[in-house]
């Protein structure tokens, strides 16, 4: 009886392998690499932890505009979260060697997060704004 040679590790510049990797592993392992926890993250870009919990299960997949979100908190490309192809986080030998850099990163990515959510909501008030004065003077606010 032959014994199977150990599988090979894969590269360190492609340690999340796209094809054996669903989106839910790319989320909490982008996740993990910025050293957040699932509560933080979902803090980050506005959802509940069950949502959270949902997305990394597999059980439910974010709309485009939260997809965009958690690409820049996590620092990762869209495509890369979807497909496994693109930019991901850096491997684990990276991500030990300026655990500093990392934690300012993680804010950075964490205040544009939080900056996109702020324009959201400009634009909302904006949009409620312009509706109240295309109404006619004499109607009713």
């Amino acid at each position: 009886m032959t014994v199977p040679p150990p599988e090979t590790p894969p590269p360190a510049d492609d340690w999340f392998d796209p094809d054996k990797t669903t989106f839910g592993d790319r989320l909490a392992g982008a996740r993990e690499a910025q050293g957040m926890t699932q509560s933080g993250l979902a803090r980050a870009i506005g959802v509940r932890i069950e949502t959270m919990r949902n997305w990394e299960d597999d059980r439910a997949e974010p709309r485009a505009n939260r997809l965009q979100m958690l690409s820049g908190v996590l620092g990762v490309s869209i495509r890369w979260l979807l497909t496994g192809e693109g930019e991901g986080p850096d491997g684990p030998d990276e991500r030990e060697r300026a655990p500093e850099a990392r934690a300012v990163l993680a804010e950075l990515r964490r205040l544009g997060a939080e900056a996109r959510q702020l324009g959201e909501r400009v634009a909302r008030a904006e949009r409620r704004l312009r509706t109240l004065l295309d109404r006619p003077s004499g109607d009713p606010l």
